[in-house]
């Protein structure tokens, strides 16, 4: 658990900047992944209202139920904030609105708030104006410090090891649920809190990229997406795609499919240079696969951003012309899907650096056979 509080005492400096460049008086943030990367910690208050008050100007507070106050002892939150508490009977929203500056008016609340939350804070403050604070936080958590990227790279070398070991559970007359259940242990094992997410898409549900683990019985000669992740034991996530084909010589149309996805994989990793646009990674990598005829089976966008969420920004999506800066991570994943029969996905964490990008994944990308 982090002790030092300076990190989060700049984070939160540089978030009520941001707040203030999009006209808000204040951010009010409730648990999760935001108030995690500002203090270090986050615990859920389930139906009862936990939140992180900034005003642009004074000392911010965390207000938390009593019964949640003793989640948060022995963290850097005591240090880097007041932390106030509320008791059942009372009404947290009131509390809330006697935190904000006289005169607040305009409120940055978190994307992720629950709406009924948002709109008994908006009653509780009248003449109040709500925007969302996403693009503030947002601001902040998009470029990853060093301590950030080893984070990740430890995420990402702890699911290759995952990856190098399918062949164990991956095999004829097993369940895709079977399969499935095999990997999230694994992931455990390798110091993931927990296994987010495990896609086993054999034969034909390999063409539904985010398909769950069915009671399909996995077959000789089956083409299989194993997309796998989670947090990692420093709250940071893992995301890594391959594809493998169940034992037996390649199909020859598999293989010249699954050319073109590594090929258009490559070609996204080389384009994320600083400075580039995050659409001219998504153009790199469609144009290989437009080129080989399969454009109308590439149904995803090229990335995601990702860190103490397996989704955030940035995108690598046809329309944001955001330039690529050092720190910023985030997935290289192209597919093609091809209904009825099978799907094939590569996919790399990949930061971008000085030096150029660099991957975070590193088992092996070649067709394999298990």
């Amino acid at each position: 658990m982090p002790t030092d509080t300076l990190p989060y005492a700049d984070r939160l400096d540089r978030l009520r900047t941001h707040v203030k460049e999009r006209g808000a008086e204040v951010a009010v943030l409730t648990p999760g992944p935001d108030v995690e990367y500002l203090l270090g910690h986050s615990v859920a208050s389930h139906e009862r209202l936990s939140c992180l008050v900034v005003p642009i100007a004074g000392s911010p507070t965390l207000l938390v139920p009593q019964l949640e106050r003793l989640g948060w002892a022995g963290t850097a939150a005591e240090d880097a904030v007041r932390i106030a508490t509320w008791l059942d009977g009372q009404d947290p929203y009131a509390l809330v609105a006697d935190l904000l500056p006289a005169g607040t008016a305009r409120i940055a609340v978190g994307d992720h708030m629950p709406a009924g939350h948002a709109l008994h804070l908006r009653d509780a403050v009248p003449g109040s104006e709500l925007s969302l604070a996403g693009e503030a936080v947002a601001a902040l958590r998009v470029r990853k410090s060093a301590a950030e990227i080893e984070e990740l790279a430890a995420a990402g070398a702890a699911i290759d090891r995952v990856q190098e070991r399918i062949g164990e559970w991956l095999r004829p007359g097993r369940t895709e649920h079977e399969i499935a259940a095999d990997i999230a242990a694994a992931i455990r094992a390798e110091g993931h809190q927990r296994a987010d997410f495990v896609i086993v898409g054999s034969g034909p549900n390999g063409a539904s990229p985010h398909h769950e683990a069915s009671d399909r019985v996995v077959q000789a000669g089956d083409v299989v997406v194993i997309d796998i992740g989670g947090p990692h034991r420093g709250g940071y996530f893992s995301d890594c795609t391959r594809t493998y084909q169940v034992v037996g010589e390649p199909d020859p149309e598999f293989a010249a499919v699954y050319d073109v996805v590594q090929r258009a994989q490559q070609a996204g990793v080389d384009a994320a240079v600083l400075g580039a646009t995050c659409e001219s990674v998504d153009a790199a990598a469609r144009r290989v696969v437009v080129d080989a005829g399969y454009g109308e089976f590439f149904i995803t966008r090229t990335g995601h951003g990702i860190g103490l969420e397996v989704h955030e920004e940035p995108y690598m999506v046809a329309g944001n012309s955001r330039p690529l800066a050092a720190g910023m991570a985030f997935s290289v994943e192209p597919g093609i899907y091809l209904p009825g029969r099978f799907g094939i996905r590569i996919e790399d964490i990949v930061v971008a650096t000085e030096a150029g990008p660099r991957r975070v994944n590193n088992c092996t990308r070649d067709l394999t056979v298990v």
